[in-house]
């Protein structure tokens, strides 16, 4: 019998038929308990970590920066705002759009960033340009050697208050915090020489010890650790409501967000697939070049040799497109990543995750993207979803399909298996591609379970 499957892509669903029999794991972000999303704001706010109250912050402000995410995130800005408006409509305040390299937003985009309070504040709205070098301003250097240049409407402002939202990314291991200043309002040059790290293997989503794309944006927002700063950190649900919301110091709010991040996003699997589909949504579909991370995410569910199939709208295009000209010049993923290896540009850090995918599995994709430029970057493009998984389940056979409902924040884990047998026991640790099993045993397990044979699952 066959099931529909109802698909994000862009702003609408598309339905697929799949047979019962091919319908492994429906994958979403952890179903959480949401309470009064203004509730949870205001609490936030009058109970900071190791910061002043917000009202207490403002009191005594001569000016106010506020840096705001784009509209490739789907932080409640608009939300956030409501609430404060009250508090700093008498207050000299200017908004931000710590855009990184991305570029400016649309009319549109504004106006769903900021809601119905657009219009009252269009005019101390400005958008951050990385490739303006008038507009930066040296603050030092970080231990990597990350030359620390940032927008200099921050090194003048007398107060900085910083609104986003936290969920797992990549290669920074998560989103929040200190991404507003690096990339959020660095120069050109200065994201380039911090995504050069994303390249390291111990750059990854859900990694913050040992990474150090993050370890650098720690170190280079030490560079204003003079600058008073209030930080508002908000998780949602899978519903893109509020779920949780932590205020007050840049570091130690993030730390506090990330653990109700985790709870939402870090997801369990039973097994890997041979074929996954990894879905983009709304607003993540904006490109190709955000679109990315939910391939990157979906490798995390996909066996050796499968088929992993990207559903994005990609409504404005490509992006950014240095990764997509580093790609298409090329004739295999490895020779992609020989060139990188010889020289590093900005976005070629998207090109190595793709290319390292390539190297083992298929990518196919599901956009509205013209099919010989997915062609030219190891993408196999389909005109609809239904095709794609008619396709993957004919070359594949009846195999099961894993569908990431929401693949550019979601990252599956794979459960560690305990296998207990008699005369021994495997410990089976498989949840990081090519990473082999750890094997041990122990005479007090051997004599527990000599006469039993069970198969346990435990919690990762």
């Amino acid at each position: 019998m066959k099931l529909r499957v109802g698909i994000s892509y862009g702003r609408e669903t598309i339905n697929v038929l799949v047979e019962e029999q091919n319908i492994g794991e429906i994958v979403l972000p952890n179903e959480v308990k949401i309470g009064d999303e203004v509730e949870t704001l205001q609490q936030a706010l009058a109970h900071p970590i190791a910061s002043k109250r917000f009202d207490e912050f403002i009191s005594d402000a001569k000016d106010i920066l506020f840096l705001i995410n784009d509209a490739t995130r789907p932080t409640p800005t608009a939300k956030v705002l409501k609430i404060l408006y009250p508090m700093i409509e008498d207050k000299n305040a200017k908004f931000l759009i710590a855009t990184g390299m991305h570029r400016a937003p649309t009319e549109d985009e504004y106006l769903e960033i900021f809601g119905e309070l657009y219009e009252v504040l269009k005019d101390r709205i400005y958008a951050h340009d990385s490739k303006k070098d008038e507009d930066m301003v040296h603050l030092g250097t970080s231990k990597n050697g990350t030359e620390m240049y940032v927008n200099r409407m921050a090194v003048d402002a007398h107060k900085i208050v910083i609104i986003g939202s936290v969920e797992p990314h990549y290669f920074a291991g998560y989103t929040g915090g200190r991404k507003s200043f690096l990339p959020g309002i660095a120069a050109y040059s200065t994201i380039e020489q911090n995504h050069k790290l994303a390249l390291k293997a111990s750059a990854k989503a859900l990694s913050l010890e040992g990474n150090p794309v993050h370890e650098d944006m720690e170190d280079a927002i030490l560079t204003i650790k003079e600058k008073e700063v209030f930080s508002i950190m908000t998780v949602l649900d899978r519903n893109e409501r509020i779920y949780a919301a932590t205020a007050g110091d840049i570091t130690e709010s993030l730390k506090a967000a990330i653990n109700q991040a985790h709870s939402v996003f870090s997801v369990e699997i039973k097994e890997k697939a041979d074929i996954v589909v990894a879905v983009a949504p709304y607003p993540m579909d904006i490109d190709l070049y955000q679109s990315q991370k939910a391939l990157d995410n979906g490798k995390f569910a996909l066996n050796d040799n499968g088929i992993l199939i990207l559903v994005s709208k990609c409504r404005m295009g490509v992006g950014s497109d240095t990764f997509i000209k580093l790609l298409s010049s090329c004739r295999s993923p490895q020779e992609t990543l020989d060139k990188i290896d010889k020289e590093f540009k900005l976005g070629y850090h998207k090109a190595a995750k793709m290319a390292e995918i390539a190297r083992w599995a298929q990518m196919w994709a599901v956009t509205s993207l013209d099919g010989d430029l997915l062609k030219s970057v190891f993408i196999r493009p389909f005109q609809t979803l239904q095709e794609a998984i008619d396709t993957a389940i004919a070359e594949k056979g009846e195999e099961k399909i894993l569908f990431l409902m929401n693949a550019s924040l979601t990252v599956p884990k794979l459960r560690k298996r305990l296998v207990y047998r008699p005369k021994k026991f495997i410990y089976a640790s498989r949840w990081e591609k090519g990473i082999p099993a750890a094997r041990y045993r122990t005479p007090e397990i051997e004599a527990a379970i000599e006469d039993a044979y069970y198969h346990i699952y435990s919690e990762m």
